[in-house]
């Protein structure tokens, strides 16, 4: 989708990886690579007088770790808090392993220190086993169900070690850093409980994942809650964001800082109205998640992009449902299909 019409780009320049660069005073953009096709996430260090606040840490392999230590050394202040947004790997993969290295305590939601430890320790309902079993039930072929279930635990590849405690952050929460407050504004759909960071008196939003300039969030649905919804609450989320100051520098997780949140969120807005329009013109007879990865996603995936694309799959099909223009149909063969409510039922 273009946003070069409707977005500005204030910042030029991107860091190198391992480097960091200032996108307003006490506040630095520290880039790190991914191994994956998004190849980087944006990290950020926050100056709060005789230490540092770090925002995310990186997913957790050992060029990652080395990038970081070299980092540390080049700081000149302490780490005195980690923030982590969210329980995906490249977030909080690196968090224990800094905390343990600097001494810094973990903050962040209750939903993502569990999540992560739902994932990290495969409990029920959030196990590999359970994951193929679910996108067994929406149609996806052996081929691909093997190939997953080759990769086993990735989670733990990404996060090496979790947290066995931490500070809570709540919704409201107000955070005292470098002489600025910054509000916690949770959000759903894209994690439990994402913790995007405000400051008010500097219009600066830390949106972690929930909003950013050139990709859409991934939305999925877990195998231990098969009829979830988290596509409205992810688009109820980043409503709320039009509430902010239209001049809000957004420091995204991936791609580069921008201005224009009303023109993004719009823009989010339409994608999943138009993904959903897809949807429901392929649905006018019966059909699984994985017969519709194409109407979705026209190009080839790799394992690791058909795990996140059958989620979001799953997550379209049952806002689509909730909303009454799809139902499920039942053959009899444990696998489910939709089609769209407008066609008489067979």
């Amino acid at each position: 989708m273009n946003t070069s019409s409707t977005l500005h780009f204030p910042i030029d320049e991107i860091p190198e990886a391992g480097q960091w660069l200032t996108v307003a005073p006490g506040v630095q953009w520290l880039r790190m690579p991914l191994p994956f096709a998004l190849d980087h996430i944006n990290l950020w260090i926050l100056d709060d007088g005789d230490s540092v606040t770090l925002v995310d840490t990186g997913f957790g392999l050992p060029d990652i770790q080395a990038l970081w230590a070299a980092a540390l050394d080049r700081l000149d202040k302490p780490v005195g808090r980690i923030i982590v947004t969210h329980y995906h790997p490249d977030h909080l993969g690196l968090a224990e392993w800094l905390s343990q290295r600097t001494g810094a305590p973990i903050s962040m939601t209750q939903g993502e220190f569990l999540m992560g430890h739902a994932l990290w320790h495969q409990l029920p309902g959030f196990s590999t086993e359970d994951m193929l079993a679910q996108f067994r039930r929406h149609g996806l072929d052996a081929t691909r169900l093997g190939a997953l279930e080759k990769r086993g635990n990735r989670y733990r590849s990404g996060v090496p070690s979790l947290p066995d405690r931490y500070n809570r952050l709540i919704h409201g929460d107000r955070i005292a850093i470098g002489g600025h407050d910054w509000q916690v504004i949770v959000g759903y759909g894209h994690a439990p409980e994402h913790a995007a960071l405000w400051c008010p008196t500097r219009d600066l939003l830390i949106s972690g994942d929930m909003l950013l300039p050139r990709i859409s969030t991934n939305v999925s649905v877990f195998a231990a809650t098969p009829h979830d919804d988290p596509l409205r609450r992810f688009l109820e989320s980043i409503h709320h964001f039009n509430d902010l100051p239209e001049r809000t520098l957004v420091l995204p997780s991936h791609g580069r800082p921008f201005q224009g949140i009303r023109a993004r969120v719009s823009q989010l807005v339409t994608h999943h109205a138009e993904r959903c329009d897809e949807l429901l013109a392929a649905c006018q007879e019966p059909r699984t998640a994985a017969q519709l990865l194409e109407t979705l996603f026209p190009r080839e995936l790799d394992t690791h992009q058909v795990m996140f694309a059958m989620g979001e799959a799953i997550a379209h099909l049952n806002y689509l449902a909730q909303g009454r223009d799809l139902r499920e149909v039942d053959d009899g063969d444990d696998v489910v299909r939709f089609i769209s409510t407008a066609l008489p039922k067979h």
